[in-house]
């Protein structure tokens, strides 16, 4: 009974070590509003470029005034 009370215990030491490891926090991400991008912001893909030119990783737009904010892992 001592045996399998132990191998038990061992097995789910091992489960929760394989299920913790593959649930790792992501990265935060941090925005904020582009400084060369003029205008209504209309195509995320347009603010992605001009944010890829201030060293950002990418950008969206957003808002009710639809401004550029420029995203990156922080």
């Amino acid at each position: 009974m001592a045996s399998f009370l132990r191998l038990f215990a061992t097995v789910i030491l091992m489960l929760t070590l394989v299920f913790s490891t593959g649930m790792v926090a992501e990265a935060r991400t941090c925005e904020t509003k582009s400084h060369r991008f003029r205008g209504l912001c209309v195509s995320k893909a347009n603010c992605a470029a001009v944010c890829q030119t201030e060293g950002f990783h990418g950008g969206h737009c957003r808002g009710f005034r639809r401004r550029c904010f420029c995203t990156k892992h922080c």
